[in-house]
């Protein structure tokens, strides 16, 4: 976080240097106030490059045998370049090096564990065991601790679904 504010006072300062540059150019004829208008877009433009290249950033940062599955748009008021084009603020992942495939009953089912990314001022990490039978599109979430299925928040999944495709394509 701190190194975001620092470059974010670096790209100010080089872009007000670049004001300066153009008033000397001209003569002084441009205004005094091109510098700090200068300086704000160009913190203003590294913040929103930083926002827009985050998504890209941490997934380049993931194994080679992850997977996305899932992102997360959004739109914010206090962001109003996001109606226009909006950012990923949160992505899913599945890591297929790590699913555990198991046979029960003549079901085939696999074991892994999603990973939830979500961009904050402090970037969050959530992960959850899941089961996921790939014969009926069941997909079950485990127990922490003890790994047993909480048949509660059972759910079926569209065979279509990318979180499918990534687990029950490799099995």
């Amino acid at each position: 976080m701190i190194w975001h504010l620092i470059a974010a006072i670096f790209a100010g300062l080089g872009a007000a240097g670049i004001g300066l540059i153009l008033r000397l150019a001209s003569a002084k004829r441009l205004p005094k106030w091109i510098i700090p208008v200068c300086a704000g877009l160009g913190m203003l433009g590294y913040q929103i490059h930083y926002e827009y290249s985050w998504f890209d950033h941490k997934r380049s940062q993931l194994p080679a045998t992850t997977r996305v599955v899932d992102t997360k748009q959004d739109s914010m008021p206090w962001r109003p370049w996001t109606y226009f084009y909006p950012m990923t603020v949160s992505f899913s992942v599945v890591d297929q090096g790590s699913m555990v495939p198991r046979q029960a009953d003549d079901q085939q089912l696999v074991e892994f564990i999603l990973y939830r990314f979500e961009k904050e001022y402090v970037d969050q990490l959530h992960h959850q065991p899941y089961l996921l039978n790939c014969s009926s599109a069941e997909l079950v979430p485990l127990a922490e601790d003890s790994r047993q299925p909480r048949v509660d928040a059972l759910r079926t999944l569209d065979e279509e679904s990318s979180l499918y495709q990534a687990v029950c394509s490799t099995v």
